[in-house]
């Protein structure tokens, strides 16, 4: 608890020395985004004259933060509570610390620095030379490895995805190839994230940590598509000892295009879970004026973790959330 102590104050003073304004978004949203398998907390707002609506916590301070950049804000960072249902293990709480920043006027790139210098700043506060998490280790003070999803894709699957783009049955096919199952109504997205997370994850991130970019363009979620190949995203990853760290985004500032993907993935949330959340019209608003930025999302706990070698993220939370399926 005293690296993690020391990893906050020591990133607090990196981006004060970067001219970032430390902000605080509220938790409390019209939607807890819209993402297809993010999976939000509900509650109920209660006005003075009795009149009831429904709100939920935040999944990440994204939205929120994206208004200030339409408001004129050009570089801030947050160090945010943010909550997900459905999600517990050794790498997932409910309740977790988001560090999100973001650069006006900036490419991805200079996202990619920012990633390697808190690699090295949470080492340094953490009074180690290694990250390790069970098996696997990674040099924080190496520069990373850029890796573009495709080839990452060859080098560990032996799937080559512009073969197979939009076609649910060639991916599939390909995945049953290497051993892996499929189901019939599975997307070609579906078969994607199966692929990454049983063949291609595990991999990155060993020796030295790994930057993974150019995520397919259907991957996108809230990234704008590369001018220079329009079949991917201007959006990265940061892995390390096999674990996620980071998600980054140029982001898409096409309003209409950024509702089309939200009603396309509730869509899917609906009829996969039986459920979807409403979209934050104040948000689309914003990011129709928001000027032209890079953002990046880090987990925190994981963060830290990583540094200290704990087996679990809720080793490094000073107050885990509590688990009523524990209670006896």
């Amino acid at each position: 608890m005293l690296a993690r102590a020391r990893t906050v104050s020591a990133l607090r003073d990196f981006f004060a020395a970067a001219d970032f304004l430390e902000v605080e978004p509220a938790c409390l949203q019209a939607s807890p985004g819209n993402e297809t398998h993010l999976h939000g907390f509900s509650t109920e707002m209660i006005a003075p004259d009795g009149a009831r609506r429904t709100a939920y916590l935040h999944t990440s301070p994204e939205f929120a933060m994206k208004k200030l950049l339409a408001a004129g804000e050009r570089r801030i960072f947050a160090l945010a509570r943010v909550f997900r249902n459905r999600e517990r293990g050794a790498l997932h709480a409910p309740e977790f610390t988001m560090l999100e920043w973001y650069r006006v006027g900036e490419p991805p790139v200079a996202l990619e620095r920012d990633c390697a210098a808190i690699l090295r700043l949470a080492a340094e506060a953490a009074g180690t030379r290694i990250f390790r998490f069970r098996d696997r280790e990674a040099d924080p003070f190496a520069e990373p490895e850029r890796l573009s999803v495709r080839d990452a894709f060859l080098r560990y699957a032996g799937v080559d995805l512009f073969e197979s783009f939009g076609s649910a049955p060639r991916l599939a096919a390909d995945a049953h190839r290497i051993g892996l199952r499929t189901a019939p109504d599975d997307s070609w997205s579906d078969i994607f994230s199966r692929i990454l997370s049983e063949r291609v994850e595990p991999r990155l991130g060993l020796g030295r940590a790994t930057i993974l970019c150019d995520y397919p363009a259907s991957e996108a979620a809230l990234a704008r598509l590369s001018a220079s190949d329009p079949r991917v995203a201007e959006r990265f990853e940061l892995y390390a000892c096999g674990v996620e760290l980071a998600n980054a985004f140029g982001e898409l500032t096409d309003a209409a295009e950024q509702r089309r993907r939200f009603e396309e993935d509730m869509a899917q949330k609906q009829a996969i879970y039986g459920e979807s959340y409403p979209i934050d019209e104040d948000f689309l608003a914003a990011i129709s004026v928001m000027p032209a930025a890079s953002g990046a999302a880090l987990g925190l706990d994981r963060l830290v973790m990583l540094a200290c070698g704990a087996d679990r993220i809720e080793d490094v939370q000073w107050t885990p959330a509590f688990d009523p399926w524990s209670l006896r």
